[in-house]
């Protein structure tokens, strides 16, 4: 809803009397209402007709903040009357007949030069902003200041770009704008795109209603924009011609280029915003959410499914390929957890004829175990791990080998997939031939330290010598980085380091507790121990985002892009150490840095390593992972989006009255409720937390079948949340181009290597496949896993234990202990070389390190295999790229021969109406005129 029929701009041609520009320059870019609207309540209606200037005509397409401190400063005010000038002179002339009265009380002078000095500053970035805004009104832009609103301390400055201005820099950024020539698009008809329309079709129910006028399978054809070429374009409507994006992309453009200059040093956007002189820039969204009417912000917040093009729409194609990569994750997460959920299933089908857990759990073998703690622990039954035996099985089973290659290649596709969708999307979205071409400007820090060090340099240095950043400018910040990180990861494994010693010391207290316990004990310190480890990886999680940052800006990067690559890095690396740190302890170390009864390995002091249960440390590493992913996913990620900015609204909803809430909300312009929202941070963080669950998913995924569901049931719910943060809850981000999602691609495709070689060594090192499998086929009488238990557990001789360290109440038993056994292959103690690693144990590590190098080049072929098979663009994209550019071909020869037909025609008339003159035949007709006989007549 617009009124721009009741609105007309004013010429602004009056001049200022005084001779102040910059309140010329308001005025005369300032709207006075014909007819001003008011609503029910007495608000102007233009504040609920979204982001428009004054006059109800002229769009808001960007918002530029600053802090108004001294309230007797001097302002801007909008008048529609003009008698700002003499308000002014009024009161210069009474501060001037103020200053010579010699009554006058007496001020503290460091008061006063405190007020003097502030004065100075807040001149000073007046000052700065007056000739930037000067420079941004001779670059075209008009310009609306509000300085008297309902938010004190705050001023804003409105930024209009009209029609002229926008075609230039449309021009200028070779912008691809759709044309007057649509074409039909055909779909592929090979099965991966069938495939692909059946899912479109499955799931339209979600899909938003974008009310589009275009024909389905239609698309326009899309060309740079040129103002000598606006014939090819539909210009009928030219205030939607570029929409509220467009708009505000092509004014942040603007915004960069334009400078100002002071002390013989430039300034832009990122400067000026560094130094305090604007507080905010951004560009204001286009409506309200509960609003009457219906805008594309209200749209998004009540259709959120579509992941990629509604967001493209009005985020732009950057954050459109957030959404567009988290939808085809989360769709490809679902065949990895149907999957997972049936090799789950499997095993606890098959946990019943399970021989290991049924040997284990027969309590007529009655084997007794070695004590699993010096002097507190007793001797143990074997059979007391039943139901840890059991549990395993559901995780360490025949299936799990299969479901670590298929994650192995579901990765692949994964990537393949994407790598598709990414090519379809820059196709759909005109971006076929954008290239990172465009300028890189420099970052405000860089800028600052530039100017820094050109005042600290020699005046007899040469001047036309540019001055940058060295590496040796930059060398403290680069070994304060590379000493920050390794604390950083050091202090990662002294907590793992720490937890470890809490489960040592938490056994052998409660193990001397009363036996009623006993039984509970392994799954208290787990589960335990576990929490423990959540809650230091999300403490750390939110120190090292914060520590990553500060290095990055201690290294002062020079464009936006080197400082999100370093930050990337940094806060990866530190993420990744510290939620992983735990895991690969369960999985590759615990258990075998023990020794063995009679000579243990101590640390710090008389702390015994501690030695995983009989059925393998499998069963603890996927109560890590599951714990984990739940802390940090429906913990970290989702309460710390949901509810700690709920918190804060309703505590900010206690202390406001909700009658004053109301009509506040109703006062508001469109700008000032944009100014409560939280500022853009960029998507870093979001791709952070996708990509730490990718390495959930794929690296121990040998352990937690489960994992891809758990991934899935977050991923349902971060979409919805990532949507309603991005609508409802921050301010809206300048609208930026991509062509792909960047180094993440790059980590994830490292990861995805990486998940290959961890599961083979999670297969055979940490579960007991291959034991089995060695037993089985090499010493098993009948091929079958019959006395493989026994077969597993060594023999000590309890007389042999350290002086100290045997068991204190072994009594309860009923019987002498002479013997106990624990897992390992190792001879007996009535061997020749007792307690000595056995053949067994050669030849199980032969096979292990063998199935680690067989499996990683089998998957890895069968990856590259799938990579080569399946190509990056689909087929169908690639033809219809091919076929767009010949139609524009055509559209191009068309327009060449019309302007060649319309030329001849001219002629013709020309020739025509002019007669010939005394002694001159008629003109005879000829095939090519005489241009030179032409010329002379």
């Amino acid at each position: 809803m617009r009124r721009s029929d009741n609105y007309l701009p004013v010429p602004g041609e009056e001049k200022n009397q005084d001779g102040n520009q910059d309140h010329a320059k308001a005025r005369n870019n300032e709207s006075i209402p014909m007819k001003t609207l008011h609503a029910d309540d007495g608000s102007p209606l233009y504040s609920k007709l979204g982001p428009y200037f004054r006059d109800g005509h002229r769009r808001v397409d960007y918002i530029l903040e600053y802090s108004i401190q001294k309230p007797h400063s001097t302002r801007r005010r909008s008048s529609k009357f003009g008698n700002d000038n003499f308000l002014r002179r009024l009161r210069r002339s009474l501060s001037s007949r103020s200053s010579k009265a010699p009554l006058q009380p007496k001020e503290d002078p460091e008061f006063a030069a405190q007020d003097h000095q502030a004065d100075y500053h807040e001149d000073d970035k007046s000052s700065k902003r007056k000739e930037f805004e000067e420079n941004l009104h001779e670059a075209g832009l008009e310009l609306e200041w509000d300085e008297e609103n309902q938010i004190p301390g705050v001023g804003f400055l409105k930024i209009h770009a009209p029609w002229d201005i926008l075609c230039r820099e449309a021009e200028l950024m070779k912008l691809k704008m759709p044309t007057k020539k649509t074409y039909e698009v055909k779909q592929g008809s090979n099965l991966v795109e069938k495939i692909r329309l059946f899912i479109h079709k499955a799931t339209a129910p979600l899909h938003p209603n974008l009310d589009s006028n275009q024909q389905p399978g239609l698309k326009p054809l899309s060309h740079p924009f040129s103002r000598e070429k606006e014939h090819l374009f539909d210009l009928s409507d030219k205030d939607k011609f570029f929409d509220s994006k467009t708009r505000s992309s092509i004014v942040h453009e603007v915004l960069k280029r334009t400078k100002c200059q002071r002390d013989n040093y430039s300034m832009g956007i990122t400067s000026l915003l560094a130094n305090s002189i604007y507080t905010a820039a951004y560009p204001p969204h286009d409506g309200d959410i509960n609003g009457m009417d219906l805008n594309d912000r209200r749209r998004l917040y009540e259709e959120w499914a579509s992941y990629s093009v509604f967001y493209k729409k009005y985020f732009g194609e950057k954050v459109g390929l957030y959404f567009a990569w988290l939808g085809v994750y989360t769709q490809m997460l679902i065949p990895a957890s149907i999957v997972g959920v049936i090799v789950f299933l499997y095993g606890c089908a098959t946990v019943d004829s399970n021989i290991p857990s049924m040997e284990i759990c027969d309590p007529r073998n009655n084997i007794t175990m070695c004590p699993l703690c010096d002097r507190a622990c007793s001797y143990w039954k074997l059979v007391t791990a039943c139901g840890t035996a059991r549990a395993s099985h559901l995780f360490d089973n025949e299936a799990t080998v299969f479901f670590s290659i298929f994650m192995a290649l579901w990765a692949v596709l994964f990537m393949e997939h994407w790598k598709r969708r990414q090519m379809r999307l820059n196709y759909i979205w005109d971006l076929t031939g954008f290239g990172e071409e465009e300028e890189d400007h420099n970052r405000a820090e860089y800028e600052i330290r530039v100017m820094k060090k050109t005042m600290r340099q020699d005046q007899s240095a040469p001047k036309e010598e540019k001055v940058k950043l060295t590496c040796t400018d930059r060398m403290p910040a680069y070994m304060t980085a590379v000493a920050m990180m390794a604390f950083m990861i050091t202090l990662s494994f002294t907590m793992a380091f720490g937890v470890i010693l809490y489960r040592i010391s938490i056994k052998a207290a409660l193990h001397m507790s009363s036996a009623a316990g006993r039984s509970n004990i392994r799954a208290t310190v787990k589960g335990t121990a576990a929490v423990i480890n959540v809650i230091i990886i999300i403490i750390l999680d939110e120190i090292y985002a914060k520590i990553a940052r500060w290095l990055t800006i201690l290294e002062v990067p020079k464009t936006d892009k080197s400082f999100d690559n370093r930050l990337i890095f940094k806060t990866f690396i530190l993420k990744f150490v510290n939620a992983f740190t735990p895991i690969v302890y369960l999985a590759f170390f615990r258990g075998r840095l023990v020794g063995r009864p009679g000579k243990y390995l101590y640390v710090v002091g008389s702390y015994r390593m501690e030695e995983c249960a009989h059925a393998g440390c499998l069963m603890e590493l996927c109560i890590q992972l599951c714990i984990t992913m739940l802390g940090k996913q429906f913990i970290q990620n989702n309460l710390f989006e949901i509810g700690i900015p709920k918190l804060k609204k309703m505590l900010q909803k206690r202390k406001m009255d909700p009658q004053e809430e109301e009509k506040q909300n109703k006062i508001l312009q469109r700008h000032q409720k944009d100014h409560l929202l939280l500022p853009f941070a960029g998507l870093n963080p979001e791709y952070m937390e996708m990509i730490i669950q990718f390495g959930m998913v794929t690296l121990f995924v040998a352990s937690f079948p489960l994992a891809p569901l758990f991934a899935l049931l977050n991923n349902i719910i971060e979409i919805r949340l990532d949507a309603k943060k991005f609508v409802t809850e921050l301010r809206r981000p300048v609208a930026a181009k991509a062509k792909d999602i960047g180094i993440w691609y790059n980590l994830l495709r490292g990861l995805s290597k990486v998940a290959v070689i961890v599961n083979a060594f999670v297969i055979a090192f940490t579960s007991d496949f291959i034991p089995r499998l060695v037993y089985q086929y090499t010493y098993s009488s009948d091929g079958t896993l019959h006395g493989f238990v026994n077969h597993t557990l060594s023999v000590f001789k309890v007389s042999d234990f350290e002086p100290g360290t045997e068991p204190l109440v072994p009594k309860h038993l009923g019987y002498n202990v002479e013997t106990c056994r624990y897992k390992d292959y190792r001879e007996p103690p009535w061997s020749k070389t007792p307690y000595e690693l056995s053949k067994e144990f050669w030849s199980i590590l032969a096979v292990r390190l063998a199935f680690v190098i067989v499996f990683q080049n089998v998957v890895m072929l069968m990856s590259d295999f799938v990579d080569w098979l399946i190509p990056d663009i689909p087929k169908d994209i690639s033809l219809q790229i091919h076929k767009e550019k010949i139609h524009m071909m055509e559209l191009f020869m068309k327009e060449e021969q019309g302007k060649r037909r319309a030329a001849r025609d001219t002629r013709s008339m020309y020739k025509c109406n002019s007669p010939p003159s005394a002694g001159q035949s008629p003109p005879q007709p000829r095939s090519r005129p005489n241009t030179h006989a032409r010329a002379g007549w």
